[in-house]
């Protein structure tokens, strides 16, 4: 299906370009967005009519986008999941999660504006692009953490997991330690509790 452009559209082109969709995009994403028209003779002939209009307003709401969302860019956002030792986390943080997490009093983000490939499933630090308008970006980062206290550890650049990876570590050589200590000192005890063979010598003679 060919239609025109309205906005621009991110891999598909700008606007007022006539690109080739697949009616199925088309039909449930541009066409009742607003995204677009359908490139049909009448469409064309309002669209140029209409272009200055448009054109003008497009980049009035560029303009309002990226002062409302200026605050956004580089901010970094703290979400508490449950996760195992590993890191993995026991559910996932979706475009949802983060939306809330990112909206404010000043602006109001949707789910349709946080562009997140798959869902987060593990601790640590993401950038996440927010689409505050088809040519206004910002990107965020999303701290997720099992505690606040782990969460400030990462954003101060610590791998936690690699952390408790090597504090378990060190636990368990500190415990093979005491063990083969405790091992060698048993070992000294039962020595000493042996007779010598002087000892055994002397034993002999007072029986003769």
């Amino acid at each position: 299906m060919q239609v025109v452009l309205l906005e621009r559209v991110e891999k598909l082109g700008a606007i007022g370009d006539v690109v080739a969709v697949k009616p199925g995009f088309a039909r449930n994403f541009l066409l009742p967005q607003g995204k677009a028209l359908r490139a049909t003779a009448a469409n064309m002939e309002r669209f140029e009519r209409e272009r200055e209009v448009l054109v003008k307003l497009n980049e009035e709401r560029a303009a309002k986008a990226r002062d409302t969302g200026s605050h956004l860019d580089g901010a970094s956002f703290v979400l508490i999941r449950q996760a195992s030792e590993s890191g993995q986390l026991y559910g996932s943080v979706s475009t949802r999660d983060i939306a809330d997490a990112a909206t404010s009093d000043a602006l109001n983000v949707t789910r349709g504006m946080v562009d997140l490939k798959a869902p987060i499933k593990t601790l640590g630090l993401h950038d996440v692009r927010v689409m505050l308008h088809p040519e206004v970006s910002v990107t965020i980062t999303i701290n997720v953490a099992r505690t606040a206290d782990e969460a400030e550890r990462q954003a101060k650049g610590e791998d936690v997991i690699a952390s408790a990876a090597e504090e378990d570590r060190a636990l368990a050589d500190a415990q093979a330690a005491v063990l083969m200590e405790s091992g060698v000192e048993g070992q000294d005890d039962d020595r000493d509790d042996e007779p010598s063979e002087d000892a055994e010598g002397a034993e002999d003679e007072d029986k003769a």
